[in-house]
Parts: structure tokens; sequence; C-alpha cells
């Protein structure tokens, strides 16, 4: 039988863990940490939860279906499952994170000596995703191309800017700025701004990722599958624990350098240039490069592996097409994105964790029966969340604002777990029934 080595573990995970730092990951946690100044542990514990605790449920429940959304969302019936699975591929995919991880790329990477013009923009997402799409033809080596070469690469130029943020810091904490001046605050603040990250969004479609590799690795047996992903997603939510605590402190004691920041782009820039001076430029262009290029392959490959069972497009003909329509979304600009993301991800959310939750409890006598009022009840409040994100709150119950958790965003919680709660009792007793007249019969 064959078995992964340690250091094929290890590559596995840095594999896992490059496939999610990406765009998100880099540019959101310093604006936390600089918002929340002396509450930024509050909002590092928030910004872990849903940044790293989420994404990591997620390869462990994909993990024990097999590594296939589709086998996650089989309860809540064909069609709806895949109407979810489409939304969810597309959000994580073409239409937002992909060309995302191109445009922090050239902002961050490339802007700074070339200048941030849309020629430049263009011209760079053309080379980008023809770097993307040409490592993501070939799946297989994976493992090999991003875990063995390029993370190792990527992991030395974290722990340079990760160690000078905590040995050298700029100044001071930072104070805190309105919705995060109190721990508590602090902590909701960080648990929605962990959404912007999309990692439990990608974690329901890298699970496909990480199983193929392990079995282009000569691994069969399901049970290893199973535990190699568990490992993997462990060593992954370690880095990426690092790094957010890294990042998020870096920003809650470099407001000096760039008091009026609006974007993390700004805030990194800053730091290295004032800590190393112009050679910072290129350690954070190294950073920013290396991380998005990685999260592009994993998400580019794992649309195309989809889309082709979808539709029977071959699987090459899909990573192309992919590959272009990205790029022409990139050329909206990082600002546009990032703005038209946030409705969307906000609805879907609530969603994506009722699933995950939903999978890892322990096996229901008939899981339609749980799985599909909770998912529903997800959806209804997913959907008033996103168009208050919309700003069209004419479309948003009054009565919302009065729950539990609405003013930090969370109100959808309660009714989701109220719902579950039910569900469970409900699926308890109708199966003790049915179990007591199967023996009376």
């Amino acid at each position: 039988m064959t078995t992964l080595k340690t250091r094929d573990i290890l590559a596995l995970g840095f594999m896992t863990f490059a496939l999610f730092l990406g765009a998100g990951n880099i540019i959101f946690p310093p604006m936390v940490g600089m918002a929340a100044g002396e509450n930024q542990f509050g909002a590092s514990v928030g910004f872990l939860l849903t940044g790293v605790g989420l994404p990591l449920l997620g390869v462990v429940a994909l993990a024990r279906v097999g590594g296939g959304l589709d086998n996650l969302t089989s309860p809540i019936g064909r069609i709806a499952g895949l109407v979810l699975a489409v939304a969810i591929y597309l959000t994580i995919g073409p239409l937002f994170a992909t060309p995302r991880t191109a445009t922090v790329s050239f902002e961050m990477g490339l802007a700074p000596f070339v200048g941030n013009t849309p020629g430049m923009l263009l011209a760079f997402t053309i080379t980008y995703f023809v770097a993307v799409a040409l490592l993501s033809l070939f799946p297989g080596k994976l493992m090999d191309n991003v875990g063995k070469i390029i993370t190792p690469v990527l992991i030395l130029a974290l722990v340079v800017l990760g160690g000078a943020a905590f040995l050298a810091p700029a100044g001071g904490y930072s104070i805190s700025t309105e919705g995060y001046g109190s721990q508590t605050a602090a902590f909701a603040e960080g648990f929605l701004q962990g959404y912007q990250t999309m990692d439990a969004l990608a974690s329901l479609i890298f699970g496909i990722v990480i199983v193929n590799a392990i079995k282009d690795a000569g691994v069969k047996d399901g049970k290893l599958h199973t535990r190699y992903c568990i490992y993997a997603g462990v060593i992954a939510a370690t880095c990426l624990g690092l790094v957010y605590v890294s990042l998020i402190y870096l920003g809650a004691t470099s407001s000096n350098l760039a008091p009026n920041a609006t974007t993390g782009v700004q805030i990194l820039t800053s730091f290295v240039q004032h800590t190393f001076g112009p050679a910072g430029l290129w350690l954070l262009a190294i950073v920013i490069m290396l991380a998005c290029l990685t999260t592009g392959i994993g998400l580019i490959t794992a649309c195309s592996a989809f889309f082709c069972t979808l539709t029977g497009i071959s699987y090459r003909v899909m990573v192309i097409g992919l590959s272009i329509f990205s790029a022409v979304v990139a050329n909206m600009g990082l600002a546009q994105l990032i703005a038209v993301s946030v409705p969307v991800l906000v609805g879907l959310y609530p969603l994506a964790i009722a699933l995950i939750a939903l999978s890892l409890l322990h096996r229901w006598n008939h899981a339609p029966r749980v799985y599909i009022p909770v998912m529903a009840v997800a959806l209804v409040f997913g959907l008033f969340d996103a168009a208050k994100a919309a700003k069209l709150d004419m479309l948003v119950p009054g009565w919302l604002d009065s729950l539990p958790g609405a003013a930090l965003g969370m109100g959808w919680v309660l009714p989701v777990v109220a719902m579950l709660v039910i569900a469970g009792v409900a699926d308890f007793m109708l199966g003790s029934k049915q179990g007591t007249a199967v023996k009376h019969a």
C-alpha cells in the first residue's frame, strides 16, 4: 500500500497553504490591525475564526466525503446542490477571487516600479494569466511545483516580513476606530472581515484539488485520503494563522506610516519601505506575486475540473477559457472588485458555514430533512444580509435589526441554529418511531 512520507505530507500541507494564501489574505489583515489598534487581540481572534478555523473545518468536511462539493451538497438535492456549487465556484473563481489575485499582484508587486496605469494592468494580467494557465494545465504536478518549489520561497519571504513586524515595529498601537472600540466589538469586526479572505468558500472547492494531489502521488486508500487531507489542513491553518497574526500586528503598529491608508496595500508598502528601504518593495513584490500566483493556479485548476465535469468541455479548453475571462474581469481594478464582491460574499457565507457545520455533526437518520430546512433558513437570511450590504435596505424587513448579533452582521446565526435544533430533534424523533415500527413488524 502506497503512503506519503513525512516530506511529502509537508509538501502537501505547504501546497494547501499556498492555495489559500492569496490576495485577501495579504491585503485585509493590515487594515484590520490598523482599525483595531490596541484592541487588535480581539480582532485577531475573530479574524482567525473565519479566516483559519472555517477553512480548516471545510477541508475536514470535504475530506470525509471524498473531496467533492457535490457529495457535500447531496442531502439538499441534485438541483439545489448544483445551483449552490455553481454559485460558489463562480464567486471564488472567475467572477471575483481569481481576477483579484491578478489585480493585487499588480498593484502591490509591479505598480510601485512601473506605475499604476490601465495599460500596464492590461499587459500584466495577460502575462499573469498565461503563467497561471500553463501551470494549471498539469494538475498532477501541483504538489511538486507548488508544494516543493514555490511555497518554500514564499514562506522564507513571509518569515522575513512577519519577523520584521514583531522585531522592528514601526510604532505603538494606533487608536481604535469606530466599530473596534472594545475587544468584543473588535472581535465581531474581525470575524466579519475574515469573510473577505473567501477562504471558507475556497475550502469547499480546494478539497478536490488536495484529494487529487494525494491520488496523483499514488495513494489509493480512501481512509488515507481523509487522513492526509486533515494533516494538510492543519499545516495550512497553522501557517495561515501565523501570517494573519503578524500582518494584523503590523497594521496595528504602522498607523504613523500610513495615517490615511484606505487599503492594506498602502500600509504594507509604507512598512517595507520604512523597514527595509527600497529593497523592501522587492521583498513585498516577491511575497505578493508568489502568494497570488499559487492561489490563482489552485482556483483555475479547481474551477476547470468542476466545469469540465459539468459541461463536458475538455479540461484544457476550460483552463484557457477561464484564464481569459478572469483576465478581462481583472481589468475592472481592485477597488471595484472588492466593492462588488462584498454583497455576494455576505450572502453566501451563511450557506457555506451552515453546510460545513451540518456535515461535521453526527450522521442524521434522514439527512435531507435536516439539511433542507437549515439551508433554506441560511439562504433567506443570507439574501437579506446581501441586500443590506448592497445598500438595498428597502428589501430588508425592519425586525431583522432586533435579532441578536444583527448590528454586527451576524443576525442569521440564531435563526439557523434554532432551525438546526428543531430539525435535529424532529429527525431524531421520526428516526426513533421508524426504528420502533420496523422492530414491531
